[in-house]
């Protein structure tokens, strides 16, 4: 999975001047996508199904963030 989806990401990437905004937009797609693909998970204490939350995202997916490997800037 993570060798497929970087590429495909990243394809172009090279000419990106991406605003501080799209970074928030990146990591939000990023977040969205795994929480697509881990699911829901069931609250050990109180029995109850809930969404992951993003620590616990980047826990199980262990992946370094994409951020650094694009250029952003801060527009004006």
């Amino acid at each position: 999975m993570r060798t497929i989806n970087l590429p495909v990401l990243l394809n172009g990437c090279g000419a990106w001047l991406l605003p501080l905004r799209e970074e928030h937009k990146v990591k939000f797609l990023k977040n969205k996508v795994l929480r697509r693909i881990y699911g829901p998970w069931r609250d050990e204490a109180t029995g109850e199904w809930r969404k992951l939350h993003n620590e616990e995202l980047h826990d199980l997916f262990a992946s370094p963030s994409i951020c650094p490997v694009v250029t952003f800037r801060k527009m004006r």
